[in-house]
């Protein structure tokens, strides 16, 4: 099977490509050729600019792709672009969209693909949402062989998982808890969550490469393993080896002062989820996720401290995190 991943150095599609090379797929990256660190042994990469049409479809017309995944599509326009690019050329595009679709707030607790989609309070849902619809649209026009997968917050050895806090620089959580200093969880720290290692991800996201039967078809592919945003804290500060000093503050005070965290907040992260995986598991029936918080979260911390580039704190996120506590705390005086 010859597969094409548009990207596939990120947190989520490193372990994919792994997995997908492992699994002795033809598989080719198109990427700028920025990430060399996490690229998989045995896979080729054409280094290219996906939003160079021109240089893009020159370099890509020379191949035929059984599945292409695009996993730096954001916008309709961007879908736009990979139908003109990939119709009539590939046998399955997959559009990596996000668990964030789902209406918020939900009607129900538990999600399922059937769950409607809905989001008022963040752009980047609406513009995935947008972007499913599309596909969807052209699948009923001409045929186009759409699969669309929503991950939630996954996650790998790069990335320390927080809610405020920059996840490009995950030492400065574990900065903070170690210094003692306060670090925020929204609400009032009991809305369910769900966090999924990128290993786990992989295992479904693979069986549905060349399947047939997932054409049309949306899934999300999300642990079953449910916490608190509290628990999910207080297990970074146990694998770090400190107690977190957590003050709970609303999600709404939160995008006051810093929209740009509050979006995802409002939008995503603040409303309690649990997610019904019956339908990959169907369709894959080996998939299981078997890495647990605790345990990924050792991995990701042992991985970071053992690179030190990863290892820089972002004092400006500290900066707008203070800010935020300073004002919250200034109700109580």
């Amino acid at each position: 099977m010859k597969v094409l991943f548009i990207g596939g150095t990120g947190i989520i599609s490193t372990a994919v490509s792994q997995l997908a090379v492992n699994k002795g797929i033809d598989l080719y990256l198109f990427n700028r050729g920025n990430s060399n660190e996490f690229l998989p042994q045995g896979a080729k990469v054409i280094v290219g600019n996906i939003n160079d049409y021109d240089n893009t479809k020159s370099q890509l017309d020379k191949h035929e792709f059984d599945v292409v995944v695009d996993w730096i599509a954001f916008t309709p326009d961007d879908i736009e672009r990979d139908i003109k690019l990939f119709k009539n050329k590939t046998k399955q595009f997959i559009f990596i969209s996000s668990a964030s679709v789902y209406q918020k707030p939900l009607e129900h607790y538990l999600i399922t693909e059937s769950t409607p989609i809905s989001n008022p309070f963040w752009e980047y849902a609406r513009n995935k949402i947008a972007s499913e619809y599309r596909l969807c649209e052209e699948y009923s026009k001409t045929g186009f062989p759409y699969t669309i997968v929503r991950p939630s917050f996954t996650y790998g050895v790069t990335l320390i998982p927080a809610v405020v806090t920059n996840n490009k620089m995950p030492m400065t959580l574990i900065d903070r808890i170690r210094k003692g200093k306060k670090v925020i969880v929204p609400g009032d720290g009991t809305s369910l969550w769900v966090m999924t290692h990128n290993s786990d991800f992989a295992k479904g996201f693979v069986g549905l490469l060349g399947n047939e039967d997932a054409i049309g078809e949306v899934f999300h592919i999300t642990s079953d393993e449910v916490l608190t945003w509290d628990q999910i804290i207080k297990t970074i500060g146990e694998v770090a080896g400190a107690e977190p000093n957590i003050v709970h503050i609303p999600s709404d005070l939160i995008n006051h002062y810093a929209p740009d965290i509050g979006a995802g907040l409002l939008g995503d992260k603040s409303t309690s989820v649990v997610f019904d995986n019956s339908k990959i598991k169907e369709f894959i029936p080996e998939f299981e996720c078997t890495v647990k918080y605790k345990e990924g979260i050792t991995r990701s911390l042992k991985w970071i401290e053992n690179h030190p580039k990863y290892c820089g704190i972002d004092q400006e996120t500290n900066a707008v995190i203070d800010r935020i506590i300073s004002k919250y705390e200034l109700a109580f005086e």
